[in-house]
């Protein structure tokens, strides 16, 4: 709820050089290659909350109560400058492809890649050591992180034919021609992207964000409402100029505006560039003169992955020694047994800041998958069946999932888009209507039926608790959707429902009731799966021609054609654990049946 934050005005200024030598030297065949970019990204604003209310169902656990009541779960307002971002890529290559037999080739080659982290025009970015203390922090990097140059890729493969005149492996794999076996592998090293600085818009002195430090009141944003302290309203901000420097400090500027800073992440001063292994083991073979099977194995392991991790995290057990402390009182003041002030209760930056997070290269993720299609054509119709079954496992389908500061192991889970089965039949069917009516004319020729069907399992669903139970305060602030907080998961049969229809939950929500005061949730964010897919889309085509360069064309399509209730997607289950009204059920659909007609004239 507040003003959309995504409006900005943005120019990209990409200058590119490349360029690639090819040599053939008896049976080998040698390329070499250069690549070089500059990357600009010019913005204003970026991601900037100009008075924007999150209403979760903190309160009362349903967030539409919450509005109405006037108790959002948290506010954030932002303020910041234009933002100047800058980057540079220099990726050379060799590779040699051998024909070592008239049956067999060779491929294997090696990249360099020298990946820099984005820097600013100006230097408005920031970064967080702990026991460092200085001004632009002499002798470091404007990109924060050093610059590798040790990103050496190599890449590997093979192409065999094998020939087999007679026995079985000539059953197996046809004549000569009808079968291949193709492998490979290759290490791909991956630029930082843009969104890994330009998360860091607006900091301090160059910006603010503030982050309410518990929820407030919808009339009153700057005033925690359980405790009614003031926490200042500090908006607009003077910005110091773009000159200064280590030089020619600006003495002006007053950091207690600025405290305690939140709601700020920062680029990890020890990132290193995100690489990937891919491996693949393929079968290709032909049955009949009309017919190609394809069986492969693919996988990749992905590593360094870009993730926010929280870096100022709250103390429990602190906390649950304190009177009055409770979820989302983090940042709060209290008096211990002994008479003392305690300042907040995060330990990890001290009082001075809030809820940051680390955006850090420290993500794994595994995919593997069985692939199989099955091709036909013949006479002007085709025909490919395919099916996958995978699983993809990661520590963090996205940025703004957190990963565990505690124990990154338990963020290990199943993927947002893991798709545990997969078929997919399309085809292009030429009618054959002018041998149906034995006559052939323009009535008769040229009529196709044309489709495609998916049968699919559905996607996880994801689970999350933001009621902060964990005292732990890793508060969603826009960049992090989610708390790191999930319920906890007790022993029972999970009672899985992929109808929708039958209005009962998708799930048996009795089994993960919200975490206990002071522990994270034992539950995974993802461990079961949501509503499949079977859904026909289907197509009605007719070809007139006036001449050889003229035709028209007619088609009726139907998307969703039997109209069948598709309740599928990421968020088509809710996980919300607090949301008492809707948590568990099965929320949202694809679109109906969708009927259009089209007619396209070329000539």
């Amino acid at each position: 709820m507040g003003v959309p934050i995504t409006n900005l005005t943005q120019i990209n200024n990409t200058f590119y050089f490349s360029d690639g030598l090819s040599r053939s030297i008896g049976a080998h065949t040698l390329k070499f290659g250069v690549q070089f970019h500059i990357d600009q990204v010019n913005e204003h604003p970026n991601a900037t909350f100009n008075g924007t209310f999150n209403i979760n169902g903190t309160e009362t656990g349903n967030p539409y109560a919450d509005f109405l009541l006037g108790t959002p779960s948290n506010f954030t307002q932002s303020s910041g400058q234009p933002f100047y971002l800058r980057n540079r890529y220099l990726g050379l290559y060799v590779q040699d492809s051998w024909r070592a037999r008239s049956d067999l080739t060779i491929n294997a080659g090696l990249h360099w890649d020298v990946i820099a982290p984005w820097s600013e025009k100006y230097n408005q970015l920031q970064t967080y050591i702990p026991g460092a203390q200085s001004t632009l922090y002499p002798g470091a990097p404007n990109t924060i992180a050093p610059t590798s140059y040790k990103n050496f890729a190599p890449r590997l493969g093979f192409a065999y034919s094998p020939k087999f005149d007679h026995g079985f492996w000539s059953k197996v794999f046809g004549a000569s021609g009808q079968s291949s076996i193709r492998a490979s592998y290759g290490l791909f090293y991956t630029a930082f992207p843009g969104l890994s600085a330009g998360i860091m818009y607006a900091v301090p002195p160059f910006g603010f964000n503030y982050l309410s430090p518990g929820p407030p009141l919808l009339a009153t944003p700057f005033i925690t409402a359980a405790t009614g302290v003031n926490n200042r309203q500090r908006f607009p901000f003077r910005f110091p100029s773009h000159s200064v420097s280590p030089s020619n400090p600006d003495t002006s500027v007053n950091w207690a505006n600025f405290t305690p800073i939140a709601a700020d992440p920062f680029f990890y001063y020890r990132n290193r560039a995100p690489y990937t292994n891919n491996y693949m083991l393929s079968l290709q073979r032909q049955i009949t003169g009309h017919t190609l099977l394809t069986v492969s194995y693919v996988g990749n392991q992905g590593h360094r992955i870009l993730t926010l991790v929280s870096a100022n995290t709250g103390d429990p057990a602190l906390c649950l020694s304190l009177n009055g402390c409770g979820p989302f009182g983090e940042d709060s003041t209290y008096t211990n047994s002994a008479g003392q002030t305690v300042q907040g209760t995060r330990v990890g930056q001290g009082p001075n800041y809030g809820e940051n997070t680390a955006d850090k290269s420290a993500a794994n993720s595994n995919y593997n998958a069985l692939e199989t299609t099955l091709r036909y054509q013949h006479h002007g119709s085709q025909f490919l069946l395919s099916y996958t079954y995978a699983k993809s496992i990661d520590q963090g389908s996205s940025l703004g999932e957190q990963l565990n500061p505690i124990d990154p192991r338990q963020s290990r889970t199943i993927s947002a888009w893991d798709l545990k089965h997969n078929f997919v039949a399309s085809y292009t069917w030429a009618l054959p209507l002018a041998t149906l009516f034995h006559k052939s004319n323009h009535l008769t020729e040229e009529w196709s039926l044309s489709g495609t069907t998916r049968f699919a399992t559905g996607f996880p669903v994801t689970l999350f608790d933001n009621s902060d139970n964990s005292l732990l305060g890793t508060l969603g602030n826009g960049a992090n959707n989610y708390l790191l907080d999930t319920p906890q998961y007790l022993p029972g049969a999970l009672k899985i429902n992929t109808n929708g229809r039958n209005g009962r939950p998708a799930f048996n929500t009795a089994l993960f009731p919200e975490e206990n005061l002071g522990e994270l949730g034992n539950a995974k964010r993802r461990i079961f799966y949501g509503p499949g897919i079977n859904n026909f889309d289907m197509a009605l085509q007719k070809n007139l021609r006036f001449a050889e360069a003229r035709s028209l064309e007619f088609r009726l399509e139907s998307f969703s054609t039997f109209n069948h209730s598709q309740f599928y997607g990421p968020a088509s289950v809710d996980g919300q654990v607090e949301d008492t009204q809707n948590f568990g059920k099965i929320v949202s659909a694809a679109a109906p049946r969708l009927v259009q007609l089209a007619a396209k004239f070329s000539f």
